[in-house]
């Protein structure tokens, strides 16, 4: 686990006054990283199901082909073993890939090249051979996408010794750390939220969506930057409860404590592996309490570990039991999809209950 601390978004990134920044959705910000990575390695490849002249189904890799030609951005087949597969030997070689797999219920298939493979490259070749891809894939519900295209896979991977599990929320920390992953050595999955792509995501999804532009943290550098894998970041700072969130349900778990009124110590984890530990053990030790929300489902979901680690390491300073607000242990259902996410009322309950023990 990292020993990192938490970092705060740069000044300058808060308030807008530098005016080489400006206002961009996640989607815009995940196509500028990928554009800047590119043209400073020409070592980096885009490559995965109509990347290339559509531009991606979510438009994050729109004009890349153009710019940087069909051999460094390209289609591939409908085969995401082969997808991994080839990206593996890429990196083994000393190139950069960065392959998309359309929806993260999709990337099963990969999963041998991805664990038996790219995970254990470095070690087993005792570090001749790296396998230094970024996996990049949507994920999450909240666009009644069903069971097929709104699973959330995330604990997966970190059980996997070698790979490297990132998922931001904002596109300040999207652009940040996909380019932090790309320049990384090991593999490393970036998920990206799905329902945050054009917007923060409350969980009252029958208000109307705030565009990205609104948010404070729309306002993206035009320049190269990096984001450390390993670092938490703080959204919100309170002494009543500590919150552990990441990808949308950071935004969920904010518009509920303000709604509350409660005044909660909220981290964004942005990366799951690695860890910022030494944040979550100091805002635990502090609050005495710790609420943890995933969208994905609760058993051996990564709010497991997550409360296992609290627990282990702050024991004595917790004045309640860990508590959890997770998806349910079922398939992703389409029509009942606001009963599965982990929304406003079911977060509530959960502070509510932690705060009265």
């Amino acid at each position: 686990m990292s020993e990192t601390k938490t970092t705060k978004q740069p000044e300058s990134a808060q308030d807008g006054t530098d005016k080489q920044e400006r206002r961009l959705n996640m989607i815009e910000a995940i196509n500028d990283a990928l554009d800047i990575a590119m043209k400073r390695d020409p070592d980096v490849i885009v490559m995965g199901e109509d990347v290339g002249y559509f531009g991606g189904v979510f438009r994050c890799t729109a004009g890349l082909q153009e710019k940087h030609g069909k051999t460094r951005v390209f289609d591939t087949p409908i085969s995401e073993c082969g997808i991994i597969a080839v990206a593996v030997g890429m990196g083994a070689y000393g190139l950069r890939p960065v392959p998309e797999i359309q929806f993260a219920d999709y990337i099963y298939p990969g999963l041998d090249q991805l664990i038996s493979e790219a995970a254990r490259l470095r070690y087993r070749s005792a570090a001749e051979y790296i396998a230094p891809i970024t996996v990049r894939s949507p994920f999450g519900g909240g666009i009644f996408g069903g069971q097929t295209h709104s699973q959330s896979p995330e604990a997966i991977f970190t059980h996997v010794s070698g790979l490297k599990t990132v998922i931001p929320s904002t596109p300040y920390d999207a652009k940040g750390l996909l380019l932090s992953a790309i320049e990384d050595n090991d593999p490393v999955i970036f998920f990206e939220p799905k329902r945050i792509y054009n917007g923060p995501f409350s969980g009252y999804y029958d208000k109307p969506v705030e565009p990205w532009k609104r948010h404070k943290d729309s306002v993206v550098p035009e320049d190269y930057y990096k984001i450390p894998l390993g670092k938490a970041r703080h959204v919100t700072e309170g002494d009543e409860l500590t919150i552990l969130a990441y990808g949308t349900m950071v935004h969920v778990a904010e518009a509920v404590c303000a709604k509350k009124g409660v005044a909660a110590d909220i981290l964004d984890l942005r990366t799951l592996v690695p860890l910022d530990i030494e944040a979550i053990e100091e805002s635990v030790k502090r609050t005495g309490r710790c609420l943890i929300v995933h969208e994905a489902t609760r058993t051996s979901g990564f709010g497991a570990e997550l409360s296992a680690l609290v627990t282990e390491r702050c024991f004595y300073h917790l004045e309640a039991p860990v508590e959890r607000a997770t998806g349910f242990d079922t398939p992703y259902p389409h029509s009942l999809e606001w009963a599965y996410f982990p929304g406003p009322i079911r977060i509530g309950e959960a502070i509510d209950k932690i705060l009265s023990e």
